[in-house]
C-alpha cells in the first residue's frame, strides 16, 4: 500500500470498545458539565415557559433540529404543548404557525445559524419571548434571546472532532432539564401522564379500572329477591362467570360465581332453584375503587387466587366488574 493510501486509510489501534468507552466518558462528562453553568436564567426560563399561553415553538437546524425535535415530543406529552418548527422552513411561509402567546425554544451551539438569526426579527416584531441554548454567550444569537441557557462542552466525543456529537448531547440533556423541571412546577401527575399516553406500554402501566371494568348493560348484577334461575341467566348472558347481588339501594351485598354454583350443586338437594340469590350468595367480595391502577387490581386477583373485582364507590354502591381477562396482555408489571 502506498503512503498516500495508508494517510486515507489509517488503521484505528483502538479496539471498537476502547472508542465505545471514550465517546460515553465524553458525552458523561459534557452533561455533568452543565450542572456548573446553570444559574438565574434557568429559573426564569422555566418560569416563563410555564406561564406560556400557547405553545413552546421548538426549533434548531441540522443535528440541533434532530435534537429540538424530540425535546418538542417530551414538552408536549408532559404537559407543556409544543411542537418543532423548522427554521428553514419558517422563513419560507411557516412563521405563521408562531401566534402570539407562544415561546420560542431555539438551540444553536455555536449561536450563529443564519436561518435562526432570520427567525429573531420576525420574533421580536411580533412581540414573541425567545429563549436560547447555545455555547457562546457572546453570540448573536445569545445576545437577541430573551434568556440564554448555556450549553457549552470541552470537546466532541468525534475522533475527529468535527461531528456534533457531545454536543447534541448537552443540548438535549438541557431540554429534558427543562422538561422535567416543568413537570415540577406544573405539579403534573402520573395520571395526567396517563391520560396523555392512553395508548403504548407506558398508558398500560397507568391505566385505571374505571377504564377497563364492565359498567351498564355489560354489568352482571341482580337484587337479593332475584330468583336462582334468573340469577344463572345473568351470569351466562354476561359472560363473566360472575354476577354481583346488590340491596335495594345499589349496595354490593354480595356475588354468585361459577364456582359458588359448582359448590352449591354438590350439595345441592334439589331445591336450589327455589331460592333467591340473596339466600345463596357468597359475603364480601372483594372490591376495588375505580380511580385505582389496573395493576393493583391485577395483583389483588392474583394475590387472593380470583378472577373478578367488584368496583364500588365510597358507599359500597356498585359501579362495575373487572376480570382478569381485561388485564392480560397489558403488561403491567
Amino acid at each position: 500500500m502506498s503512503s498516500s493510501a495508508a494517510k486515507m486509510n489509517p488503521v484505528s489501534l483502538r479496539s471498537p470498545r476502547q472508542v465505545a468507552a471514550e465517546v460515553l466518558e465524553t458525552e458523561a462528562a459534557a452533561i455533568r458539565g452543565l450542572v456548573g453553568q446553570l444559574d438565574e436564567h434557568f429559573d426564569r426560563a422555566v418560569e416563563l415557559l410555564r406561564s406560556c399561553a400557547g405553545r413552546v415553538v421548538c426549533t434548531g437546524m441540522g443535528k440541533s433540529g434532530i435534537v429540538m425535535k424530540k425535546i418538542a415530543a417530551t414538552l408536549a406529552s408532559t404537559g407543556t404543548p409544543s411542537f418543532f418548527l423548522h427554521p428553514a422552513e419558517a422563513v419560507h411561509g411557516d412563521l405563521g404557525m408562531i401566534v402570539p402567546g407562544d415561546v420560542v425554544l431555539a438551540a444553536s451551539y455555536s449561536g450563529t445559524t443564519e436561518e435562526l438569526l432570520r427567525l429573531v426579527e420576525t420574533l421580536k416584531r411580533l412581540g414573541i419571548p425567545l429563549v436560547a441554548m447555545t455555547a457562546n454567550s457572546s453570540s448573536p444569537l445569545a445576545r437577541h434571546a430573551d434568556l440564554s441557557l448555556p450549553v457549552a462542552i470541552d470537546r466532541e466525543a468525534c475522533p475527529l472532532g468535527l461531528a456534533p456529537t457531545a454536543s447534541t448531547t448537552a443540548t438535549l440533556a438541557m431540554g429534558d432539564a427543562l422538561a422535567m423541571a416543568l413537570v415540577e412546577a406544573r405539579g403534573f401527575t402520573r395520571e395526567d401522564f396517563a391520560r396523555l399516553h392512553p395508548a403504548g406500554q407506558l398508558g398500560k402501566r397507568l391505566l385505571k379500572v374505571e377504564q377497563l371494568m364492565h359498567a351498564g348493560d355489560a354489568l352482571p348484577r341482580v337484587f337479593l329477591d332475584t330468583p336462582m334461575r334468573e340469577a344463572i341467566y345473568e351470569m351466562s348472558r354476561k359472560g363473566l362467570g360472575i354476577t354481583a347481588v346488590v340491596d335495594p339501594e345499589g349496595r354490593l351485598a354480595g356475588c354468585i360465581s361459577d364456582g359458588d354454583l359448582r359448590r352449591l350443586l354438590q350439595t345441592d338437594d334439589g331445591t336450589i332453584l327455589n331460592h333467591t340469590a340473596g339466600e345463596r350468595m357468597t359475603l364480601h367480595p372483594r372490591t376495588i375503587p375505580g380511580s385505582e391502577l389496573a395493576a393493583a387490581a391485577l395483583k389483588i386477583m392474583e394475590d387472593h387466587r380470583i378472577t373478578s373485582l367488584f368496583v364500588c364507590d365510597e358507599a359500597g354502591r356498585l359501579e362495575g366488574v373487572v376480570h382478569v381477562h381485561d388485564l392480560w396482555g397489558l403488561e403491567l408489571f
